[in-house]
């Protein structure tokens, strides 16, 4: 049976789905998004995650636990040698204040449904489920569609989160095993999608059409970042392609926010979204009156 590796379990969501949700993180994610606020999803391998704020200063565990000798203490912080660095989390294993993560962990999909069984009380009684989300979870397709066979079974509503890059074989496979599909679309003009995502839109758009074609139910998912996709062009752009489409009815807007920071440092990877400020509420407010008038429902997430 096929394992997928995750990087985050988040229990009680309120924001990917109906109801109240278990959401499952996928680790690995062929966009590059500037704004992107889970850098940790990015890789497709486990990393080590390290916030020196919470490192006691005379413990050396980790250094000692090290097979590959990676780490040291510099200054009373824990200095990690990522090129020596294997990832195995020994260190992270040892570590009494957790200021030292790895980022990954392989699970069948037994385990992550028992995982997901856990919180079975609280979907239930909100009109919940569970939710895959990422990083990508198409990238990872065998896995997905095994874990939802398996919340079939158990009647768990399930929704997937994805931003449409894969192939189109992968995405109807998927698409036949879920109740709901969120769909992140960042930009419709081509050009601004790869300089600001590292790839064209044209695979994500064609599979929006192949989605709303089939009469799929989903929910278009917008992040509203300042200076890249806030603008009127952009905006009656994306609501002329989705009324194109016929059966695409609800909007959901997400505002950028910088909460991604102290992830990027802790993983030693530059954040490239210094020009980047989130929108104001009128912003949204009126970006949100503009997709209404165009016919469609509108809602503002987190």
């Amino acid at each position: 049976m096929p394992e997928g590796l995750i990087f985050d379990l988040k229990k009680y969501a309120i924001n990917d789905g109906p109801g109240i949700r278990t959401t499952v993180f996928f680790k690995g994610c062929p966009l590059r998004c500037r704004w992107c606020h889970n850098p940790e999803g990015q890789s497709f391998a486990p990393e080590i995650m390290i916030r020196p704020s919470r490192c006691l200063s005379d413990c050396s565990e980790c250094v000692a636990a090290c097979p590959e000798g990676a780490i040291v203490k510099t200054a009373g912080v824990p200095v990690l040698d990522r090129p020596r660095c294997n990832a195995c989390g020994k260190c992270a294993d040892v570590c009494p204040a957790q200021a030292i993560e790895r980022v990954g962990r392989r699970l069948s999909a037994a385990q992550l449904l028992r995982e997901i069984e856990k919180d079975r009380i609280f979907q239930e009684e909100s009109g919940g489920g569970v939710t895959f989300s990422g990083g990508e979870p198409l990238s990872q397709p065998d896995f997905l569609s095994e874990i939802l066979e398996q919340c079939r079974k158990k009647e768990i509503h399930t929704t997937v989160d994805t931003c449409g890059f894969a192939p189109a074989d992968v995405l109807e496979r998927i698409a036949e095993k879920t109740d709901l599909i969120l769909f992140d679309l960042k930009a419709i003009d081509e050009k601004k999608h790869i300089a600001f995502t590292g790839k064209s839109n044209r695979l994500i758009l064609e599979n929006l059409k192949r989605l709303a074609a089939k009469g799929k139910k989903v929910v278009v998912r917008i992040p509203i970042v300042p200076g890249v996709n806030d603008d009127e062009e952009n905006i009656l752009g994306t609501a002329e392609f989705l009324r194109s489409l016929g059966t695409i009815s609800e909007i959901s807007l997400l505002p950028y926010h910088k909460l991604g920071r102290d992830k990027y440092r802790g993983l030693e990877k530059k954040a490239d979204d210094d020009d980047f400020t989130p929108p104001s509420a009128e912003r949204l407010e009126r970006i949100k009156k503009d997709l209404e008038d165009c016919g469609f429902r509108v809602s503002l997430g987190e």
